[in-house]
């Protein structure tokens, strides 16, 4: 690594392992090493259990287990710059809220403790401390690195004087791992005697604790477990799990790890079958005795995504940006599993167009917090320039969004504001040329 990056990251305070663990990947880079995974080289997982197969568990199991919800991510694909996780969801209630909700719920029907902690980013922990402090709750929380973007051209540390943020990128999820140990944090959860981490993206409110899960684990001494769901045609987050050839071992393959060639095969969720949910459940100890080994970095398949300094703008220069998966850990660990589960414990929220089913009648909030899904949720695609952005999409919606659980499809192009009580049946596509407004109460059918 040259000696500007490493000078650049300790001048901005990223701790020794922070810097290290950047030197090994960045090296990685320059040697020429690629995550790419042909499909040649994998083949499908098989013999996968289901979460619905599991006995009924004792909700005690949870007493050694802490959930740990990723909070790095601004709403910047909504056109926000704030946490996503205090975008509202249903009923006034944001992300974090129900969050909140979900664990004390928990807690309370199994009498428990079931720690709840935060992984921030520097975006996002001015934020997320202040919505806390309003509601007059504390959650331990830490930080992700943060990583030099790097010159695609030079493989420098990129410049850009008038925005020296934009200089900065974080090490994707991945980076879970090590900034625990980093933090303090996994030595503490370890000393208050819990043994499983459960770890989800904050958008992914179907993603709770279950004490069928945490039996499992104990029983079977699993020391890593990914959640994946069966896939589908409509399949359009995460990547999927495949076996390798070569060794037996269970890996996480996403987009970026595609060659040109395979793009075909990727696609084909028939064959592939289980996607990844980025819901983890990784033993504490292991992860421990992993890293002291590894001098406190955990070495995942590296993924060099090609940006442009200011993703916003495409006429900045363009940069590499070091990242890896967290799933990808599954890799790394010796009799890791997967476990099929329900696509209700897997419904992120990515785009306003997921936000729309989300806070559809497609979902309800139940007295314990849970979002359960009371039909299966259609496919919704949004005319990205009027609804792409939150205040856009919220000034074509005033009265809240139509009606869904009969819809199986709708699919919106032009600029169309849905008035109070829009019902959508079947599979609808609407094409307005100019504007247009559904009047309140009426019923689309495709």
């Amino acid at each position: 690594m040259t000696a500007a990056i490493e000078q650049k990251m300790r001048a901005a305070g990223q701790h020794d392992e922070a810097t290290e663990a950047f030197r090994r990947a960045y090296e990685r880079l320059a040697a020429g090493e690629s995550a790419v995974l042909a499909s040649a080289e994998l083949e499908p997982a098989a013999d996968v259990p289901a979460l619905k197969d599991l006995p009924e568990a004792d909700g005690r199991a949870l007493r050694g287990v802490a959930v740990l919800k990723l909070n790095g991510g601004l709403a910047t694909t909504m056109g926000l710059r704030q946490p996503k996780s205090l975008v509202e969801v249903r009923q006034g209630q944001s992300f974090l809220d129900i969050i909140i909700g979900q664990v004390a719920a928990l807690r309370e029907r199994y009498d428990i403790g079931l720690p709840l902690l935060l992984m921030d980013s520097e975006a996002t922990r001015q934020h997320t401390q202040k919505a806390l402090a309003q509601r007059g709750i504390e959650l331990p929380a830490f930080l992700q690195s943060m990583v030099p973007k790097l010159d695609a051209q030079t493989l420098e540390p990129a410049s850009w004087l008038s925005q020296p943020g934009l200089e900065w990128c974080p090490p994707g999820h991945g980076d879970v791992y090590g900034a625990l140990r980093r933090s303090g944090m996994l030595a503490k959860l370890i000393e208050q005697g819990c043994r499983y981490l459960m770890i989800s993206n904050s958008d992914n409110l179907g993603a709770t604790a279950d004490p069928r899960i945490a039996t499992y684990l104990e029983e079977r001494r699993i020391p890593f477990l990914l959640e994946v769901v069966e896939g589908t045609k409509a399949e359009r987050k995460g990547g999927h799990i495949a076996r390798r050839r070569s060794d037996g071992r269970l890996v996480l393959r996403e987009s970026a790890q595609v060659p040109a060639e395979d793009s075909h095969s990727f696609a084909d969720f028939r064959h592939w079958r289980y996607f990844n949910t980025n819901n983890v459940w990784v033993s504490l100890h292991a992860l421990d005795e992993m890293l002291a080994r590894e001098g406190g970095v955990l070495e995942l398949p590296l993924i060099a995504n090609h940006k442009t300094l200011d993703p916003r703008d495409p006429g900045t220069p363009e940069v590499i940006q070091l990242e890896s998966a967290m799933g990808a850990a599954i890799g790394s660990f010796p009799g890791a599993r997967v476990l099929c589960v329900p696509r209700t414990r897997f419904a992120p929220v990515k785009t306003t167009d997921d936000l729309l089913v989300v806070r559809s009648d497609v979902y309800t909030l139940t007295d314990d917090w849970q979002l359960q899904p009371v039909a299966r949720p259609p496919y919704v695609e949004l005319d990205p320039r009027y609804y792409k952005l939150l205040d856009g999409f919220d000034a074509r919606f005033p009265e809240g969004p139509p009606s869904l659980k009969e819809a199986e499809r709708l699919v919106v192009t032009g600029d169309v504001t849905f008035e109070h009580g829009v019902v959508v049946r079947g599979s609808v596509e609407i094409e307005a040329p100019e504007p247009r407004r559904v009047a309140a109460g009426t019923t689309l059918e495709g």
